[in-house]
């Protein structure tokens, strides 16, 4: 029996459409499925797992943009990185899934640049510096 606040959207996963979406350090791996418009992060709720509007309006952005917001059904489980990378993963992935559901949705999505991967990565810290850039204070005596 799942906790509650969770909830568990039914299917057979056959005619499921799979994306993968990264940003940072988190990966989403999304399903979509003809539904009514649920979504289920990590078998929670979108307003259960992100609780600032800017990524829940993120995650919804390749949904809005195409109209499928009420026709289908999206199960998200995401890993690693923060809420934001999670959040960005998760529009990545969706999109790529609409994409594989609905092969019509793809100039749509392209031209709102939900297709697009956000390639920025973290620069690693080098040796003999305080991070991957600073320096350590300079001292004249």
């Amino acid at each position: 029996m799942p906790k509650l606040g969770t909830f568990i959207i039914e299917g057979n996963g056959k005619n499921d459409s799979i994306g993968t979406g990264r940003r940072k350090s988190a990966v989403a791996r999304v399903r979509i499925r003809s539904g009514k418009g649920q979504i289920s992060i990590n078998r929670r709720t979108l307003e259960d797992f992100f609780k600032t509007e800017q990524q829940r309006n993120a995650v919804l952005a390749p949904l809005k943009a195409t109209e499928k917001l009420e026709t289908v059904d999206v199960l998200i489980t995401v890993i690693g990185g923060g809420t934001t990378g999670q959040a960005d993963a998760c529009k990545l992935g969706i999109a790529r899934a609409l994409k594989i559901f609905d092969p019509e949705t793809e100039p749509k999505l392209r031209e709102e640049s939900l297709l697009t991967r956000d390639a920025r990565e973290v620069e690693r810290k080098k040796y003999g510096l305080r991070g991957a850039r600073r320096g350590t204070q300079f001292s004249k005596r």
